[in-house]
């Protein structure tokens, strides 16, 4: 029934040891099970994958298609796929979302807003490129 989670795979790892001060920027998949300080975002909105282990804690917004949450993340989220809330996930902020799958015990502080143009808002997270095409 949901095939797009069998084809999403984890490139990347920020292991619970790893602190990161700065901005992270992505592709394709990538867990978080230690702290970063920073906005994280998905470079391409479609098909990318980031999931916050139970230990991982976020200190800023969180932009990428397919977001599992089971750690802390302090700041905006914004989801244009699916948004997984497992039962430890704790978000301080609002949260911007397509499709939403909450467990018991998860806790949003923050607005929960149901949102079909995610997308475009991914889109403008992404670092501007010089180009001579358009």
């Amino acid at each position: 029934m949901f095939t797009r989670k069998s084809k999403s795979t984890i490139d990347s790892l920020i292991g619970l040891s790893t602190s990161i001060v700065g901005d992270v920027h992505f592709k394709g998949g990538l867990r978080i099970d230690g702290h970063v300080k920073g906005n994280v975002v998905a470079d391409s909105a479609d098909g990318s994958m980031l999931v916050i282990s139970e230990q991982a804690k976020i200190e800023g917004d969180v932009r990428v298609a397919h977001l599992v949450v089971n750690g802390e993340i302090r700041g905006q989220v914004f989801s244009a796929e699916l948004l997984e809330l497992q039962p430890k996930a704790r978000i301080t902020g609002d949260v911007y979302y397509k499709a939403l799958e909450m467990h018991g015990g998860a806790v949003v502080s923050g607005k929960l807003t149901h949102d079909m143009a995610v997308e475009p808002q991914l889109k403008l997270a992404q670092p501007k490129l010089t180009s001579s095409a358009a």
